[in-house]
């Protein structure tokens, strides 16, 4: 049985909730025990907030035609590699290295934050991120999300929205 999950507001912590924190968006903070046998993280992030996976969406970096680029798509479902490459005028898409990625958003694979990386990427949400009142996101690490609004998540990320994401 998966514990309840703290809900707090945040100021500071990641380099996520700070550039939440210094836009004035608001958002909150649910974290959870993480376990790290737990077969999928933004599954478990789901269970662990007792919300919808439709409604948690999970960061994947993507190499799209040598340039690396962040895919931000709903746990349920999985990236639509060639709809990315579309959304992005590329021809080709691939999962980017584990190592890059972890080595250009600053973040370690299962805490990507699509908010507060290293250097910031192109972005694209999936377009079902509009059927949200609110959606949860990586705050930065293993066992933290945040929770804002779908249109402040694509102002701060200067996100495209594609269908990217397919169940």
């Amino acid at each position: 049985m998966a514990k309840k999950p703290k809900k707090q507001q945040q100021s500071g912590g990641t380099p996520a909730t700070v550039a939440l924190t210094a836009a004035g968006v608001p958002f909150t903070v649910h974290s959870y025990d993480h376990d790290p046998a737990h077969p999928s993280y933004g599954e478990e992030a789901a269970e662990a907030m007792g919300v919808s996976p439709d409604r948690v969406f999970k960061t994947l970096v993507a190499d799209v035609d040598g340039a690396l680029t962040v895919a931000v798509v709903p746990v349920a479902g999985q990236l639509d590699l060639k709809g990315l490459a579309a959304a992005v005028g590329g021809k080709r898409a691939a999962m980017a290295d584990p190592a890059l990625a972890e080595r250009t958003t600053g973040y370690v694979r299962g805490g990507i934050s699509p908010l507060g990386q290293r250097k910031r990427l192109r972005t694209v949400l999936d377009d079902s991120v509009g059927l949200h009142e609110t959606v949860c996101v990586s705050a930065g690490r293993r066992g933290l999300e945040v929770e804002l609004s779908p249109a402040d998540l694509a102002e701060l990320t200067s996100a495209v929205l594609a269908p990217i994401g397919r169940a």
